[in-house]
């Protein structure tokens, strides 16, 4: 979520093309919110069930096709368009079908219920305060998904997994889930230890369906990628964040970029133009043919 403001619409946990102006400025569509910092620091141990111990330290998956480094990318999460010359890799909204002859990545929304699905959740998986009120993530109107214990990660994983195999399905080679950084907007009731055991079940799921999975923005946790099965990055405004060589470092330069200003653009090019996948897109990340439509690759 590169700007506050912003709104999603579509079904059950995804986004889609359609973007609303609201009063507080332009929105966006399916981006991940950066301005929430995280000062949580690094996960640690923590209470884990059969299942995840077992996952703590996955093995190198097999049959998962990583994305190539250095290569041209497009963000279409806001809505599918044949892919600009010299594209390799397009990350859609599940939604949407993959770009034949591409690296497809699969947009989910994982940690978070947009307000159009929070009544198909179970109202003991929706986070909540002391006061039994659900928790919202204030800039989408999204309630946040209750991953406090074993026993509810296990059940989210397994709702967001069903979105995963549909991914499979459709021929994507990755899965993105958006929102693991979820827990620095939980009032303190999710830790980032809670959002790595959940993320490791996720990785489980997409490796077992031959899928790679991305660590969407929480630079802070990347350091953990291993420990979670993660195989690549995807980085919101990196550069803007000096960001970028922290994830190029853990990922060993499989990092997809996205900027949202040409000056930020500027700068990932600057530093990494010969070892990240970087494109500029505008912030309601639409399609040509849109007013707002930009997309700039240096």
């Amino acid at each position: 979520m590169p700007v506050k403001g912003v709104y999603r619409v579509g079904g059950l946990g995804t986004t889609v093309g359609a973007c609303l102006l609201l009063v507080a400025g332009l929105s966006a569509c399916g981006t991940s919110h950066k301005s929430s910092r995280s000062t949580s620091g690094p996960a640690k141990a923590s209470e884990t069930s059969g299942a995840e111990a077992a996952a703590a330290d996955p093995s190198p998956a097999t049959g998962v096709r990583l994305p190539p480094r250095l290569a041209g990318f497009d963000y279409q999460i806001g809505g599918a368009y044949p892919p600009p010359a010299g594209v390799r890799i397009v990350s859609r909204d599940r939604t949407a079908p993959p770009a034949p002859g591409l690296y497809n990545v699969c947009y989910v929304n994982a940690f978070q219920a947009q307000p159009d699905e929070r009544g198909s959740w179970p109202a003991d998986l929706l986070l909540r305060d002391a006061r039994g009120k659900i928790v919202v993530d204030e800039d989408w109107g999204e309630a946040l998904l209750d991953i406090r214990t074993p026993a509810r990660r296990a059940r989210v994983a397994a709702r967001i997994g069903k979105w995963i195999d549909d991914c499979a399905d459709k021929g994507y080679d990755a899965v993105e889930p958006d929102n693991y950084d979820s827990y620095t907007r939980s009032r303190h009731l999710l830790t980032a230890n809670d959002a790595t055991a959940f993320v490791t079940l996720l990785s489980r799921r997409a490796h077992a369906r031959h899928l790679a999975i991305g660590q969407k923005n929480t630079v802070e946790l990347a350091g953990l990628r291993k420990r979670a099965g993660l195989d690549f990055a995807v980085a919101e405004e990196c550069a803007e964040f000096d960001e970028c060589g922290t994830y190029a470092k853990a990922f060993d330069d499989r990092v997809l970029v996205i900027e949202y200003s040409d000056s930020g653009l500027r700068k990932a090019l600057a530093g990494f133009r010969d070892r990240l996948s970087i494109v500029r897109r505008d912030v309601m990340v639409s399609t040509p043919g849109s007013s707002h439509y930009v997309r700039k690759a240096g």
